[in-house]
């Protein structure tokens, strides 16, 4: 079977090649040259973007003059490769968006008008993604006070966007060990780590902080469920400071030894 050859789009006098299934642009004459969809801001019935005329791509530290770019939906821009790539006839997706096609419809109806919450699963407890009281709120348990995101920030990996935590399974409850004096690695309590209530929650993000409510759903998708993943605490930061604290308490140890000791040859030498 022959591969397809990708359809092209022009911009600004530079041809660009369409790849759905990467959702980036790339220029025909070099490929190297790549314009992501995740530089580009979708605007309802298309994309825009800086345009950089002299490197043919976004502006640069040092390129600071650019026009404005704007591209059709990608459902426009290829609709066989869209239909491919997400399992459709043709004929089936010509009167749907991007948003229509890249977006679980029906995780969007009960998300936005049933009001049903994400569920983020972690050591096979429930919890709610409750982004207007700022935590996840475990299921059938009032007495917990659950994971407060304010709480955890010191946990976030912004490259990663995800939370490492320290979790007490029997509570439901993000609780740290006690760092300064930790000699061993905690039997009560596990390491969890799961996305950002950005990714976790994206249709409650945008309410909370005034976005459109359908903003970035095309980019990132929209799941109503998740789960965490446990982490052995061996792949953690404990495990350095455990061998710090008990190389200081060896120190002091050793420290107290000798003031004993010195201590004690005084105390020989005196005479009543």
């Amino acid at each position: 079977m022959m591969e397809r050859e990708l359809p092209v789009i022009t911009i600004e006098g530079t041809d660009f090649i369409v790849d759905v299934n990467k959702l980036e642009l790339i220029e025909k004459a070099n490929h190297k040259n790549v314009i992501p969809f995740e530089d580009m801001r979708d605007v309802g019935d298309g994309y825009t973007f800086e345009y950089n005329l002299k490197n043919k791509n976004l502006p640069g530290m040092f390129h600071n003059e650019s026009t404005m770019v704007r591209i059709p939906e990608f459902i426009i821009l290829d609709p066989i490769g869209m239909a491919n790539k997400y399992s459709y006839p043709v004929n089936e997706i010509m009167d749907k968006s991007d948003f229509g096609l890249m977006v679980d419809q029906q995780a969007f109806d009960l998300r936005v008008n049933k009001g049903m919450l994400p569920t983020v699963d972690i050591a096979g407890h429930t919890f709610y993604v409750d982004i207007r009281m700022d935590k996840l709120r475990p299921k059938d348990d009032f007495l917990s006070n659950g994971i407060v995101f304010s709480d955890i920030e010191t946990y976030y990996d912004l490259e990663k966007r995800t939370y490492t935590i320290p979790y007490n399974p029997q509570t439901h409850e993000f609780q740290e060990p006690d760092y300064l004096n930790i000699k061993e690695l905690p039997k009560d309590l596990i390491a969890v780590r799961f996305p950002s209530e950005r990714l976790l929650d994206r249709i409650g993000w945008n309410r909370k902080y005034g976005f459109e409510i359908r903003h970035g759903l095309v980019r990132h998708g929209l799941k109503l469920q998740f789960a965490a993943k446990n982490v052995p605490w061996k792949n953690t930061f404990l495990v350095d400071l455990i061998k710090s604290n008990l190389k200081a308490e060896k120190k002091q140890e050793k420290a107290t030894e000798k003031k004993t000791s010195n201590l004690s040859k005084t105390n020989k030498g005196r005479r009543i």
